[in-house]
């Protein structure tokens, strides 16, 4: 596990870290060998990287009401489409294709970050990231993670807090 402050360079840096630097935003960084055949790449970060699973946090897409937004929720949990649409205001939701969230985020699933995404989607983050001072999010590709304030999450994706995520 490789983890430091960044302070990358463009030219290395993923679409996120670029995104956080420009901005300003502490974070750290966090490599693990990534395995293609793993049953969920979130599960698989949380383990790779000595992380509990309630700190690290799966992206994932939605189409609510013919509307793309980001739900990001701990990787041993499910995001509720109901809640994440009523968080926006929305009634009908069901998940994204995974080709239709690449396309629009720029990044391959099992790599998709909320931040530096291609365009800015309304995003709801999971509000049990308030219990802790860091959590971990996709950096933009497999075997690649975050670490970033709750509140810094939000700041960088103009999102908002709210109870989405279900057992």
């Amino acid at each position: 596990m490789m983890s430091t402050v960044a302070k990358q360079s463009g030219a290395s840096g993923t679409p996120a870290t670029v995104a956080l630097s420009k901005a300003h935003i502490t974070f750290t960084t966090h490599t693990y060998d990534h395995d293609p055949t793993a049953a969920s790449f979130g599960l698989e970060a949380a383990d790779a990287l000595g992380l509990p699973v309630e700190k690290v946090f799966k992206t994932l897409l939605a189409d609510i009401d013919g509307k793309l937004v980001v739900g990001i929720v701990p990787v041993h949990r499910k995001l509720d489409l109901k809640a994440l649409a009523a968080s926006v205001g929305g009634k009908r939701a069901a998940m994204a294709e995974p080709a239709v969230a690449e396309r629009s985020t720029g990044y391959v699933v099992g790599g998709i970050s909320p931040i530096g995404q291609k365009r800015l989607l309304p995003t709801v983050v999971d509000d049990s990231a308030t219990a802790f001072p860091t959590v971990y999010v996709s950096g933009g590709r497999r075997g690649f993670d975050l670490g970033i304030a709750p509140t810094d999450l939000t700041s960088i994706t103009n999102g908002i807090f709210a109870p989405i995520a279900r057992d």
